[in-house]
């Protein structure tokens, strides 16, 4: 049940609170006083859009929160929408994405609007109708055929990337083959080309480099050179004995001489490796010039170019797997089709039974609701198979027996699409939600029809909430709790009417005169009714 509902800055209502309690709640008010507004608030605590004409001209955002009980338990939902639509959600102080909310208020919450007459021209909307009325075998049905679909829709998506060309898919398998082996016979690998770039400047340079390398193992070894480091060295160990700050400096000398003798070793040793090879320059100029042949076709970078072949190889592999699949790709399509032909046929078969189900069901709430002997027919017609079936589903209504059934849409009248609505809607298990919320179902209905609609509305409140918005006063009487919708400029205010307060909006709906005496009495009389039931 919903205990409590807080609205601020919705649309031109700029602050309200509303405690419904339990039973039948109605809001009443003019015309474009606002009062859909707080429909709107609960379909925004519903994870409904939020679009910017909900932010109200008294702040920069609208905010709505409501606190709902169920099986023993709480749960409090916010909606903050500000300019441009862009909103926040909550539940019990936590943000989270709205769809959380969606699925908080599944099952509890059930919205029935002046817009489901509209979709009774829909054939998506008519389906859902007589689905809402499968049994849990029909269920299972639907369920089963949803699969065999979606399995008829992967087999064919493999069929249309098979393209019906098998020579242009082997075509592609050869060249990404052919590439990918290409690459392979090279036998490059991560960091080759840095290695070869290298020795063929060592190679490219081999008589430059041996110069160097004789000058500097001259020079390495010079013994005046050493003869001058070991004085220097033998003259610092002395003054350290004198002088122990001296240390590091004798320390210094010593590793100065052994570098030097180490690197006199290291020069001679290069000078004797380093030879001039032609036939190695040769091999690696090669290398190098196959690198750079797979680099124009293939990549700017050789890691570029062991990144196509793996790429190819992999596209290779799955094509094998397509070519493999293609030979029993059309068994499998004639298997798939044929089981969602059979699935299909359940179906039917199933919604069939749902909508003589509903439409009998509609029946008995539409005799409620005054119309003595209407007809009201689901009737299943074969279609190509899709994604919801191979049926289609038609609603044919007549207001009487005597007459002759149409589509509902066109052969029922303002009022009869009105009851019809709520007919089928009640009939496909909207009034078992613990709240359900009417959005001027009573469009076109008057006199006897609306007292019929108030007694139905009141006896569907027995044990749940019902939240309905009206322009009837024989509805409106029947309310456990009423509010009403005052609008003053563009300021709307919400205020909970009882004993004279509820009387004078009676009247006022009644003759436009709230303080009329005649309408207070009729007023009065509605209400004495009402509680007779």
């Amino acid at each position: 049940m919903l205990d409590e509902l807080a609205v601020a800055n919705l649309g031109v209502i700029r602050e309200a609170r509303l405690e419904p309690g339990p039973g039948l709640v109605v809001v009443t008010g003019e015309t474009g006083a606002g009062k859909t507004l707080l429909l709107g608030a609960l379909r925004l605590l519903g994870g409904g859009a939020a679009a910017a004409d909900r932010v109200g001209p008294h702040g920069d955002e609208a905010r709505v929160e409501g606190r709902f009980a169920a099986d023993g338990e709480e749960v409090v939902l916010a909606r903050r929408v500000v300019a441009g639509g862009r909103s926040r959600a909550y539940r019990d102080g936590e943000m989270v994405p709205a769809k959380v909310l969606a699925e908080a208020t599944a099952g509890l919450v059930e919205m029935v609007g002046q817009h489901d007459a509209h979709a009774l021209r829909s054939p998506a909307a008519r389906r859902e109708l007589v689905d809402g009325a499968l049994d849990d075998g029909g269920r299972a049905v639907l369920a089963a055929y949803l699969a065999a679909w979606e399995r008829l829709a992967e087999l064919e998506a493999a069929q249309r990337e098979l393209g019906g060309d098998l020579r242009a898919l082997e075509r592609e398998r050869d060249l990404a083959r052919y590439q990918a082996d290409e690459i392979a016979d090279a036998g490059f690998g991560a960091g080759d080309d840095e290695e070869l770039q290298a020795r063929a400047r060592r190679l490219r340079n081999a008589d430059a480099l041996a110069g160097h390398l004789a000058a500097a193992a001259a020079a390495a070894s010079d013994d005046g050179a050493a003869a001058g480091l070991a004085a220097a060295t033998r003259e610092l160990t002395a003054a350290a004995r004198l002088d122990p700050a001296l240390a590091p400096l004798a320390s210094q000398a010593g590793e100065l001489v052994a570098l030097a003798a180490e690197l006199s070793t290291d020069v001679a040793r290069q000078a004797a490796d380093l030879e001039s090879d032609p036939a190695e320059l040769a091999t690696v100029e090669e290398r190098l010039a196959r690198l750079a042949a797979l680099q124009r076709k293939y990549g700017a970078t050789l890691d570029d170019v062991l990144a196509f072949a793996k790429a190819v190889a992999a596209r290779a592999a799955e094509v094998d797997g397509l070519l493999e699949r293609a030979s029993g790709i059309d068994t499998e399509l004639a298997a798939a089709r044929a089981a969602v032909a059979a699935a299909g046929d359940d179906l039917a078969a199933a919604r069939h039974g749902a909508g003589k189900r509903l439409g009998d069901a509609a029946v008995a709430h539409l005799r409620e609701l005054g119309l003595r002997d209407p007809v009201v027919r689901v009737e299943v017609a074969p279609t190509e198979p899709g994604p919801h079936g191979a049926d289609r589903v038609e609603l044919a209504f007549a207001s009487d027996a005597g007459l002759t059934p149409g589509p509902a849409a066109k052969t029922a009248s303002g009022g009869e699409l009105s009851r019809l609505v709520l007919a089928l809607r009640l009939a496909s298990g909207a009034g078992e939600a613990p709240v359900v919320a009417f959005d001027e179902v009573d469009a076109g209905v008057g006199g006897a029809t609306a007292l019929a609609l108030g007694r139905k509305l009141a006896r569907l409140a027995e044990g749940r909430q019902i939240l309905c918005v009206t322009h009837l006063p024989q509805v409106a009487a029947f309310a456990a709790t009423h509010y009403a919708v005052d609008r003053d400029g563009n300021v709307a205010n919400v205020r909970l009417v009882d004993g004279a307060d509820r009387v004078a909006e009676l009247s006022r709906m009644l003759s436009g005169l709230p303080e009329s005496e005649r309408g207070r009495e009729h007023a009065e009389e509605l209400l004495a009714l009402a509680a007779g039931r």
